[in-house]
């Protein structure tokens, strides 16, 4: 398996340090508010890199953790007028349940900061005796100059790394680069005691503890958005090889590309993000799970309507295939994946590639006509589509569905709407094809072609085909 190294700059063989035990960490979120779907690309990029390892090798330890001590939580809690435990509760909730619907797998460790504070505090102390940290004012610092190799993963000059780290000018510091590991918290703030007095962690060193505390000191793989390249990864490798006397942090790093909405970058801060709580309300999950895999991982992803779009209507027609070849029986689960699909996978994740052919799996799949044929190219499609947890439905749940996108008028910018459109269930749709198959069976034409366009009317689309009639919903066109 070749992936690319973000520390290297180059796409190289992947060789965990054993085979037999392949750790896997990447930044989950802060639970202060619901995830955006930029957020969500990179789980579920994470998601497919840890299934496809664990395709590899017999023991693929997959941590992602939740950061649930932070200052954006204790300003949520300040702002909505409640205990910070009620907000990390309940967005905590909000994510399981983000992830769940979007079809990712439970990692096998799922740490809280909030359960290693020991391990923060004696990651501190280990700093501080080696003479890579300094104590001043109840906060703990980490001493950029104390370690030479700063900069390696961003390879950025140290003048840049000040201007975008957003430096808190504090007399405390020795020098204006240095960053928290601990400080000093109020009684209106949550604290523990330390040998610095009550307080709490920085953001970075929580992950460099969970990390070493679950996976150990020196990990095969560490992952994350691109947006988290610096500072926060930058500052896990200078404080988690300075108190574990030199090893190599990770060996590996991967980061997934940021989402653009009309030519800018998805941001909170910008104010065009759209949570994936909402997005899943009104867009089939299984669509947003394509779409946040229509692109190279690496790559930045341009989100719109238009895409969302394509995505449904793509998988309207892969499952409407499986459909056709509802007369064969095979087991979805125990379908063999293409060759051609993990050499694709292999290639550093090319989900691109791996899309285009499952779309050539399906078009010969349509083409085939002897029984063995069409056994054959279904069990590829459903065995390709499982590589990306797609296609696993049946063919009458997906199409089932009522959800339609309806599109709204534009807000300035860019911003993107949609709403829910209660379309006819599919028993009425069945009643009313069966009632045309009679019509055309007595010959009476006009009332076959009344049924016909009352059902499109409907936002149903009638195909007769040599296996029967087959029907999807009619999206509604993305605004231009």
């Amino acid at each position: 398996m070749h992936l690319y190294n973000t520390l290297t700059r180059r796409v190289e063989a992947f060789v965990p340090a054993d085979p037999a035990r392949v750790t896997l960490y990447v930044c989950g979120p802060t639970v202060y508010n619901y995830i955006h779907i930029g957020n969500a690309r990179t789980f579920t990029v994470f998601d497919l890199l840890a299934r496809t390892l664990k395709r590899r090798y017999p023991n693929v330890v997959y941590t992602r953790n939740i950061t649930d001590i932070d200052d954006k939580i204790n300003a949520a809690a300040r702002e909505s007028g409640v205990p910070i435990g009620a907000v990390t509760a309940r967005f905590d909730a909000a994510f399981d349940q983000d992830m769940q619907a979007l079809g990712l797998l439970t990692p096998d460790v799922v740490p809280y900061a909030t359960a290693h504070i020991a391990q923060i505090i004696s990651m501190c102390e280990r700093l501080i005796a080696s003479g890579h940290a300094y104590a001043a004012q109840g906060h703990v610092l980490f001493s950029v100059a104390s370690f030479p190799a700063y900069g390696q993963l961003s390879r950025r000059d140290p003048e840049e790394m000040l201007a975008g780290a957003r430096i808190e000018v504090a007399p405390y510091k020795r020098d204006a680069g240095d960053f928290v590991l601990w400080k000093p918290s109020d009684d209106t703030l949550p604290g523990w005691d330390s040998p610095w007095g009550r307080g709490r962690p920085g953001w970075h060193i929580e992950c460099s503890a969970m990390a070493a505390a679950h996976l150990g000191q020196s990990i095969d793989l560490h992952g994350g958005g691109m947006d988290l390249q610096f500072p926060h990864h930058e500052n896990e490798i200078a404080q988690s090889q300075c108190a574990h006397g030199g090893q190599v942090f990770a060996r590996h790093w991967m980061h997934s590309g940021m989402l653009n909405l009309g030519g800018a970058k998805m941001s909170k801060s910008l104010g065009n993000t759209f949570h994936v709580h909402d997005l899943l309300q009104q867009v089939p999950a299984e669509a947003l799970r394509y779409a946040l895999l229509s692109g190279h991982y690496r790559q930045p992803l341009d989100w719109s309507e238009a895409l969302i779009e394509q995505s449904v209507r793509t998988l309207d027609r892969l499952y409407g295939t499986l459909r056709d070849l509802g007369d064969v029986h095979v087991d979805a689960h125990a379908a063999p994946i293409p060759q051609a699909i993990e050499d694709a996978l292999d290639d550093d994740l090319d989900t691109p590639k791996v899309l285009a052919l499952i779309a050539g799996i399906a078009a010969s799949a349509r083409k085939a006509v002897d029984a063995p044929e069409r056994a054959a190219r279904k069990a590829e499609l459903l065995g390709a589509g499982r590589t990306l947890n797609l296609l696993q439905l049946e063919p009458t749940v997906w199409f089932k569905g009522s959800i339609v996108i309806a599109p709204q008028p534009m807000a300035s910018g860019e911003a993107m709407s949609a709403t829910l459109a209660v379309s006819i269930t599919e028993a009425e749709i069945e009643a009313h094809i069966a009632e045309r198959t009679e019509a055309k069976k007595n010959r009476d034409f006009a009332l076959a072609d009344a049924i016909r366009k009352q059902l499109a009317d409907e936002g149903i689309v009638l195909e007769d085909t040599p296996q029967g009639v087959r029907w999807v919903r009619k999206r509604a066109e993305p605004m231009r």
